[in-house]
Parts: C-alpha cells; structure tokens; sequence
C-alpha cells in the first residue's frame, strides 16, 4: 500500500481522504505514494489555524522565535539525509545535488536567526521641540507561499523562516509533485517547538492557489513558478490588494569572450547547463560565443563531455544527472528539440532516445547540445527546463549584451573573461537581476536577496535576504510628544517643528 501524504494544520496532519493523487518516482516511471488534495474545507481549515494562532506568534519576543529557528537548523542537519532521500525519490534529482539543496536552504535558516537586529526599527530623540519619532516593523498577518517541484526543500525556505521570524502566521502550498520533504521539514520545525498554527502546509492545485489569493485573511503571497502563472497570481492579488512576490521563468545566458580560460568554462557550463537535468530557474541554457573560433573551440569541448554524462537515478550518487519530474516534461523537451532541428539549428549532441538499463520506464533525458541557434527560433526564446545548452554565435561583447537585453526574460546571466574592463561594462550594461562574473549560477547567498528582472520578477521586492523584512513587514512611523511640565502651548496649525 502507498504512503500517504497530508496536510500539516495546527500542528496535527490532516487528509482528505476523497481527494488524492499519485506522486511518482521520475527515475521508475511508477508511483511512491500518493498525496491528499486539499478541499476548500481543509485550507479554510488551515488559514483559520493560521489566524488563531497569529496574535500569540506576533507577540513572541523575537530572540524567542530565533531560538526556535536555531534547534530548527539542527534538526535540519541532523536529518538531512532522510530529506534528501526524500527529494531524491520525488523529484529524481542525485543524492549530490538535493545536500546542496539543502544546504542552501539552511543558509536562509541561519539568515533568519539573526532576525532580531533587523526588526530593531530607527528611532529619533527630539525631532522637534519635546517630540521623539521612531519607526517600527510591524507585521503583516497572516501570509502564504506557493512553491515549485524543482527544489522542494530549498525554495520553502526562502520563505517561512523570514516569514515567520518577522512576526507572521504562514500557510505553504508545496507541488504536489514532491510535497514528502516539505510536510516532513514542518514536522521537524514543531519538533524544534514552533507553536502549533504558526506553519501550516496544504496540498493541492490550482483551486488552492486561487483558494489562498482571493481569501481576506491573507495578506501577502510569495510564489516561485513559470513566468506566465506568476503573471497571473501577481495580477489576481493586485486586484485583491494584496502584496504580492511572484518570481517567475527564465532563460539564462553565458557569454564567453575570446580571452576567456575553455576548460573552466567547459565545466563550469556542464554543471550549470545539466545540473538537476536542466530544471533550474538558474540553470544556463544558452552559451554566448563571441566569436566562431571560441563557438568552434567551445563545441569540440562540450560535446564529448555531454555524451559521456552519466544520467540514472538520483539514488546512485555516482550518477551526474538524474530524470526529469515527469513523463509529460519529457515529451515536451522531446518536442523543443525536434522543433528546433525543424527550424534549422544543428544538433551537436542528442539526448531523445537515451536508455538506462533496469528503468526503463524512468523519464530520463540525455544531454542535449545545439549549435548556430538564432534568436527567432522557438528553443531560444522559451524556457526549455530540460537538460538543453544551445550556443548563440555572436561577433562582439556589445552584441551579445544586446542578444541578452532584448529578451523578455532577465533573471540571471554570466560572463566568462579575463578582461576587466569587459566585465564592468557587463555587469553595468546587462538588463539581468543577477549577474556573475566568471561564476555561471550566480545565486545570492542568504544575506543578500535573489530575484531578476523583467518578465523573470513580478513584485518590486526579491526573495529571501533583506528584501524578505521588507516584505513580510509594514513600516509603521510614529511620533511622539510628552510637554515638559509647566509648558502652555498654544493651538497648533501647523506640522511639528523645531
């Protein structure tokens, strides 16, 4: 009989026992266990856990939430092992890459320890005669997040802890493709003694997306997801009047100049291209060579380091690639690369009909390499999310910032160089959110904040870092007058001043 896996509300796990649905293991084709849908009922449920438990949460001293969020960190380290299992199982990804999942998700944890000296607000003595002001971050209530299957422990991270350190209540609506980590990670967070209500987790689809937008009691709403769901979430809480973080697609680019080291970049493109077999928001899908010498030399590199990728199940830690999260995603890269060929871009290096013994009914995808792709063709203006690296041929550095500029999407971008000055008029000139010089994925770490630009963001803050405090938190300035004894003042028409 298969696992079952439910809902995390008020501190006790829930079913639906009329809704479920089947979680597969990408790397066997076969189901693993099966998830609760939640029903209208059950995220009414949730939301209302949620706001019981806010005014209590809300006025917990901060250093006191940080000492949750501290035996919370090590208990994620303690278990890491079964939650990367977990990932593994769910999502296909190697045992290799779901630590550094995790790791990176930790990372955040740690950011939010350190909360309390964020939230200590500015004050002002005397800003007019008698008159202090000060400012306070307040937050918001009860909030909610909706995160992707590409990296189901990572990216509810980036979230929940921030959320919650700030003062708010939270209800986290994980893939229903993977959700085992995600319930599992909020057990381990009560077990650090997170008060029951604080984090709640529901399963679910669309209906329980647009369930968590259109209710009143939530305030705030942070997605991670393709470009055209995040538009519309980003447009549907507008129209609530809610807050509203909706990171969204990408297609990601690095530019390799003439002077530029091959055999860093050559490996620094394998794993960035076919990492998690392509399914990153971060992930570089397009080479830029400057050039048709460093477009010849690049080729020759890749492509007998993409045949000998070794792709299995992510079980296997020796395996470099694992599946991708399903049967339909496979036919859809299917589909880009024969449309690709179609529209005249060279296939280098063809990863549609890879076997791997003993699973084969697994969604496996072999690396895939295009040359002398043009930017009118289809593989280049969409989003593949596969194990798919395409080479762009260009004849300048200004070129190939143009190339990246007109595209609509503008989340990360790199450029590989030993030319200081080219790498400054990179770096200012690029329309990109995140930017590396010599460094292919150039994810911020938990300090700083992580979004891109254009169509790759919708919302005017990023996630995680400091601009989390400033989205889980309302300022609130308020200023204040005690007369010294004994002093008359007349009426006052006009603002306090000196």
């Amino acid at each position: 009989m298969l696992e079952h896996i439910g809902h995390l509300i008020n501190g006790e796990i829930h079913t639906d026992n009329s809704q479920a649905q089947a979680i597969f293991n990408p790397a066997t084709g076969e189901p693993c266990a099966q998830v609760s849908m939640a029903s209208k009922e059950t995220v009414t449920m949730a939301i209302s856990a949620a706001k019981q438990a806010y005014p209590t949460w809300r006025n917990t001293p901060p250093a006191v939430r940080a000492q949750v969020m501290y035996r919370f960190k090590q208990l994620l380290e303690q278990h890491q092992d079964t939650i990367c299992n977990l990932i593994s199982r769910e999502h296909g990804k190697v045992l290799s890459d779901a630590k550094g999942e995790l790791a990176r998700g930790i990372e955040n944890v740690e950011f939010a320890c350190g909360m309390p000296e964020l939230l200590k607000g500015e004050h002002s003595r005397n800003v007019g005669r008698d008159i202090d002001a000060w400012n306070e971050f307040q937050p918001l209530g009860v909030v909610a997040g909706i995160t992707p299957f590409n990296f189901p422990a990572m990216v509810p991270l980036w979230m929940w802890p921030s959320a919650i350190m700030c003062g708010n209540t939270f209800v986290l609506k994980p893939s229903e493709r993977d959700p085992s980590c995600v319930v599992y990670i909020a057990q381990l967070a009560e077990e650090a003694g997170l008060p029951p209500g604080v984090l709640n987790v529901v399963n679910g689809g669309a209906d329980v997306v647009n369930q968590l937008i259109d209710d009143e009691a939530i305030q705030a709403i942070s997605f991670v997801g393709s470009t055209p769901i995040a538009e519309a979430i980003y447009n549907r809480a507008a129209e609530k009047g809610k807050r509203c973080q909706a990171l969204g697609g990408a297609k990601n680019h690095a530019v390799i100049m003439p002077d530029a080291d091959l055999d860093n970049v050559t490996s620094a493109l394998m794993g960035a291209a076919y990492g998690s077999c392509g399914q990153r928001c971060m992930a570089i899908s397009v080479a830029v060579a400057v050039g048709d010498n460093v477009a010849d030399a690049l080729i020759n590199k890749l492509k007998p380091k993409v045949q000998a990728l070794k792709v299995g199940p992510g079980s296997d830690n020796s395996n470099e690639m694992g599946p991708l999260i399903t049967a339909a995603q496979k036919d859809k890269v299917a589909a880009y690369v024969t449309q690709a060929e179609a529209q005249g871009a060279e296939i280098v290096v063809d990863g549609r009909n890879i076997v791997v013994p003993n699973f084969e009914s697994g969604f496996f995808f072999g690396g895939t390499l295009f040359d002398k792709v043009t930017p009118e063709m289809t593989i280049y203006q969409q989003e593949v999310f596969g194990p798919v690296l395409v080479v762009v041929r260009v004849n300048s550095l200004e070129e190939a910032v143009t190339l990246i500029n007109q595209h609509e999407y503008g989340n990360g971008t790199c450029i590989f160089t030993r030319d200081g000055e080219a790498s400054r008029y990179f770096s200012d000139q690029v329309m990109v959110g995140m930017v590396g010089i010599n460094v292919p994925l150039p994810v911020p770490v938990s300090y700083h904040s992580f979004g891109g630009w254009k169509r790759s963001l919708f919302g005017d803050l990023h996630a995680y870092g400091p601009d989390s405090v400033r989205f889980y938190t309302r300022r609130k300035a308020i200023s204040q007058r005690w007369p010294s004894g004994g002093v008359k003042d007349g009426t006052l028409f006009s603002f306090p001043s000196l």
